[in-house]
């Protein structure tokens, strides 16, 4: 028994039983065979197999009857976590081992046969279960032959069989292209399984992808809005609302122009982008902006258009040309909306921010981190990043009036700021994608000589190797490559965790 002590102590104590006991199990065969004298019993495995399967007298207490002893094996004395990982080491290890020997240990486990189930837990349990299963794929009817209790052979024979009304067509229709799935040959050929690509504009493949789909589609291709002529008269009460914005006078007389301004773009029948560009409500200073978006919504929280189409004709334009931090005032009224409208923020400002031309500056990327921390989830703000970072040109299409897509760029434009801004949101917990860590690091790669002096660009560096690091394993090289191109004071501390991985 002394033999087998520190395979016991790997059981108990390692956080990695399975690979050290292979290993330790291993090393002491070869000991063995190499080993002319031995005082002790040779480790083998069968000799394993005995001693984990010794029968072991322990005494059961039991309050309400005196105390019984009965006879159970070895492992059954051992804490209920190492049983489990014993058997979970024999079920990887199967081959080393009699099948026959292994069946009859995991099924005296499950309470087959010897002491019962004294001293196994669910988990213990679980671990035997899996064993049979590991063995049940090499040889079928070594499972067959176990006596094992008739509840469990139940549960096994109907997990296997086919549902009742596939077992029916099965039974009634020999010429079937799987057992399993009711459909002839004739009747597969006959179906049209895939749509055809070529056509965007056939109705029937933009069906297959169900209505809630359709829905979402026809809500984001307003992003791509054409010049409408409007007729006169619209024009003519647009055109007036314009005049009045520009000449602000109370904060009561706004609220009516909201409330104008709503009822013309969706009462009438009219497009409203259109009229928008018309009324150019950008052009209202932020006091009168800020009554402007908090009174244009159309009491609808799911709805996209609408509350998208006030973000990018009353913010949006203000943002795109942003120099300085934006008034407190338009602030929190920008805030507060987006807090409601939550995917009209993501297509009407943060899309477009991100992709404005020129780049982001400091003033943007403080107005993109406080929409980020206080108006979305981190896991939406992870899936918009994968999107803006990796995603196709059509998944980063951005909802603005034609007026203003001179000022958006197609893709991204590297600033400090923006790393800034990167390094904002690893800071605000959320988990990037591995796709959105890839493309990150080669951009890194590519732009280190150019920011090697850039403290902003070094401490996202840091940022990056702490928050990410089960994500960067595979970019070692390419990242200590880009960190060797800067000289700022903290290269050597990312180089240094670089170098622990």
């Amino acid at each position: 028994m002394e033999s087998w002590v520190p395979l016991m102590d790997i059981f108990l104590n390692d956080r990695t039983p399975e690979t050290k006991a292979s290993l330790w199990l291993q090393q002491s065969f070869g000991a063995t065979a190499t080993s002319s004298s031995s005082t002790s019993s040779p480790i083998t495995a069968g000799s394993l197999i005995a001693m984990l399967t010794k029968p072991c007298n322990v005494t059961v207490d039991d309050s309400y009857s005196s105390p019984t002893t009965k006879t159970v094996m070895f492992i059954q004395t051992l804490p209920c976590f190492v049983q489990s990982r014993i058997l979970s080491f024999l079920a990887l290890e199967n081959k080393l081992f009699s099948g026959h020997d292994l069946c009859r240990l995991a099924r005296d486990v499950l309470g087959g046969g010897g002491g019962g189930d004294v001293g196994s837990d669910f988990w213990a349990k679980r671990a035997a279960r899996n064993l049979l299963d590991v063995l049940s794929e090499s040889n079928n009817e070594r499972i067959s032959g176990l006596s094992l209790d008739s509840e469990e052979q139940k549960v096994v024979e109907e997990f296997e069989s086919l549902p009742g009304w596939i077992q029916d067509f099965v039974t009634n229709d020999d010429d079937l292209l799987l057992p399993w799935l009711p459909i002839s040959p004739n009747e597969l050929n006959s179906r049209k399984l895939f749509s055809s690509c070529e056509n965007n504009s056939d109705q029937d493949s933009s069906s297959d992808l169900g209505e809630n789909v359709e829905h979402e589609v026809s809500e984001i291709e307003i992003d791509c809005p054409v010049n409408v002529t409007l007729s006169s008269e619209i024009e003519e009460l647009a055109r007036d609302l314009r005049e009045r914005i520009v000449n602000f006078e109370s904060s009561s007389k706004t609220v009516g122009l909201a409330n104008e301004m709503r009822r013309l773009c969706l009462d009438k029948g009219v497009d409203s982008f259109a009229v928008l560009g018309v009324i150019e409500p950008w052009k209202a200073d932020d006091e009168m902006a800020s009554v402007l978006i908090s009174h244009l919504s159309n009491g609808s929280d799911e709805e996209l258009s609408w509350p998208s189409q006030v973000l990018c004709s009353v913010v949006l334009p203000k943002l795109l040309v942003l120099e300085e931090l934006a008034s407190r005032v338009l602030m929190s009224a920008m805030i507060e909306y987006c807090k409601i409208h939550q995917r009209a923020a993501v297509h009407a400002l943060l899309f477009p921010l991100f992709l404005r031309k020129g780049g982001i500056n400091n003033a943007v990327c403080e107005m993109i981190t406080r929409i980020v921390r206080e108006c979305l989830h981190p896991g939406h703000v992870s899936a918009f990043c994968q999107k803006v970072l990796s995603g196709a040109e059509a998944e980063r299409k951005c909802i603005c009036l034609p007026c203003h897509q001179s000022l958006i760029s197609n893709e991204l434009v590297w600033t400090e700021s923006l790393f800034t801004l990167f390094q904002n949101i690893l800071n605000h917990n959320v988990h990037l994608t591995q796709d959105s860590v890839d493309h990150i690091v080669y951009r890194v790669r590519e732009l280190a000589e150019r920011f090697s002096k850039s403290l902003k660009f070094g401490n996202f560096l840091l940022c990056l190797v702490n928050k990410c690091a089960p994500l960067l394993i595979s970019h070692k090289v390419l990242l200590v490559e880009a960190v060797q191109h800067t000289n700022t004071i903290v290269t050597k501390s990312i180089l240094s965790k670089l170098a622990n991985f």
